[in-house]
């Protein structure tokens, strides 16, 4: 019987440091046909030690997955030393990711703060990449302040072709630029009465997803319309651990990706 623990090596390919504490990581993978948005990978590192790392973005014909790590403990500080051509060691994919079918042909509307852009990256290069996947893509991304922006270029990119609201808490004068936080500007959307073929998905801190839900309860969108992605707590990716456990639900084997009518229960 396989393992299920154990991972493979695979070699890194590109390191884009994007922030003092967020790194950009290419990786060559081989199992790139189970890949769906909002997924995650478990990396690991010899003696050290494994976290859940959401596939930022993939490229099936170039045999690549990217990550976005930020360096906040024990295995994040680690890898953050890791080179080009360095090997890192993999598992996954992991969780339900997001059912693209979903929101195919209907007005989407993206509301991510932070290193939550990363979870939901590949979804809107594609939809950059494929007019006409979806009728219209709103998104509201916010970040802390400018230093801490993520994908500077591609978000000048998404500006094009979406309506693209860019929050910092604190301004510094940058174009476009709003200041406040993400929940400010939800009121600002131009939202049609008709919110039949309208989708949301939020993606951040569990506070940030909190009032974000709220505000768009405020408008009448109903809980069925909202999507959620949960990344903390999860351990060891096949519900074995139970450090994701809420009540009956596995956040890595139901999850991440949960509708509000049951992600609402899982807020704090």
């Amino acid at each position: 019987m396989d393992n299920i623990y154990i991972p493979k090596p695979y070699k890194i390919i590109k390191v884009d440091r994007l922030t003092d504490i967020e790194t950009l990581y290419r990786v060559e993978f081989d199992n790139m046909s189970e890949i769906k948005f909002g997924q995650f990978i478990q990396i690991s590192l010899p003696k050290i030690g494994e976290c859940p790392i959401s596939v930022t973005d993939f490229n099936v014909e170039e045999g690549w997955i990217e990550f976005l790590i930020r360096k906040v403990g024990k295995v994040t500080d680690q890898i953050f030393n890791l080179k080009a051509r360095d090997i890192m060691y993999l598992r996954g994919p992991y969780g339900n990711g997001f059912d693209f079918s979903n929101y195919e042909n209907k007005n989407l509307i993206i509301v991510a703060g932070g290193s939550g852009l990363a979870p939901v990256r590949s979804m809107i290069n594609y939809i950059y990449k494929h007019a006409g996947s979806v009728k219209k893509l709103d998104l509201i991304l916010g970040f802390k302040d400018t230093s801490s922006i993520l994908f500077k270029d591609e978000i000048d990119n998404w500006r094009k072709k979406f309506n693209t609201i860019l929050t910092v808490d604190k301004g510094s004068g940058i174009k476009g630029e709003k200041v406040g936080f993400v929940t400010e500007y939800i009121s600002h959307l131009s939202i049609e009465e008709d919110k039949s073929d309208l989708e949301i998905i939020i993606v951040g801190p569990p506070v940030m997803m909190k009032y974000a839900a709220i505000e768009f309860e405020k408008i009448k969108v109903s809980d069925d319309k909202i999507w959620l992605s949960f990344e903390r707590k999860m351990s060891c990716a096949v519900g074995k651990c139970g450090h994701c456990k809420i009540d009956e639900i596995y956040v890595c084997l139901d999850g991440p990706i949960f509708n509000y009518t049951k992600g609402k229960k899982l807020l704090d």
